[in-house]
């Protein structure tokens, strides 16, 4: 694997992140109303295999942050039931390895240049655990990372339930050097309830929101190198436990840990 097998930003993503929500980035009213696809989750079984695929194993050194995890698609890892997407990651012997989880992409399946990217997420908590909602760009198996481009839509850090975070990787902004932004919450957890996590995203900009309040713009002016998101990009959401970045589960972790998603929803 390639790509966020090299994530080398988990090493230090928390000394280059702007810490806050303040919303006085230029804000939108959306002309992008039309669902293009969806999927709700709705027939229990495994993933629509029209639009997931599962990435199985290890990945190179951890998926380049040493994690913990083995994925696979058992439905012990990854089901829809009762409406939702469940990820769960366990604590058991696998494959030589102390945990098991699962990752699904749409990659070759669907992918799109621009639009909106939302899904609606419930977080699990508990320290060592790391769930995403990202995209690559489609051509990462013929191109090297972070040339394909990498837009994180959310990430979060299961120690830190009131917070997660966005982010871009590109040529010459990636790793240690992304943009991105935390944003927190207040008076609530993002693991006591389900939360819309969303980009809008054009020829010259990502909108970055969550239930629906923009939190962050990132244009190509603020990228110090070259812009790589005019391509069409795949989906990916997985539940990683360990490595570098966010640190290994801790006594008070408990496991099974589930990533709960209720939808995901693209609009042009």
């Amino acid at each position: 694997m390639i790509l966020k097998d090299i994530k080398l930003f988990a090493l230090s993503v928390f000394s280059i992140v702007i810490v806050g929500c303040s919303t006085n980035e230029k804000q939108t009213v959306t002309t992008m109303t039309q669902l293009v696809k969806q999927d709700e989750f709705d027939v229990d079984g495994a993933p629509d295999n029209s639009m997931w695929s599962y990435d199985i194993g290890t990945g190179n050194n951890g998926w380049g942050n040493n994690e913990l995890e083995y994925y696979t698609s058992r439905p012990q890892n990854v089901k829809v039931e009762g409406g939702v997407l469940k990820i769960t990651a366990i604590q058991e012997s696998y494959m030589g390895k102390g945990y098991t989880s699962a990752r699904i992409t749409s990659k070759n399946k669907f992918e799109q240049k621009h639009g909106r990217f939302e899904a609606r997420i419930k977080m699990p908590w508990g320290k060592g655990v790391w769930p995403a909602f990202w995209m690559l760009g489609a051509n990462s198996s013929s191109v090297s990372w972070p040339q394909c481009g990498e837009i994180d839509i959310m990430e979060y850090l299961g120690n830190n339930p009131t917070s997660f975070f966005g982010t871009v990787h590109g040529p010459g902004y990636a790793g240690s050097n992304s943009i991105s932004k935390i944003f927190n919450l207040t008076n609530d957890r993002f693991d006591t309830d389900y939360h819309i996590f969303g980009i809008e995203w054009g020829e010259d900009y990502i909108n970055f929101y969550v239930d629906d309040v923009l939190y962050n713009q990132i244009t190509p002016a603020k990228a110090p190198g070259e812009w790589v998101f005019n391509q069409p990009f795949y989906i990916i959401l997985n539940l990683a436990v360990g490595g570098n970045l966010p640190g290994s589960p801790n006594a008070e972790t408990t496991f099974p840990q589930t990533m709960l998603v209720d939808y995901v929803r693209v609009y042009k």
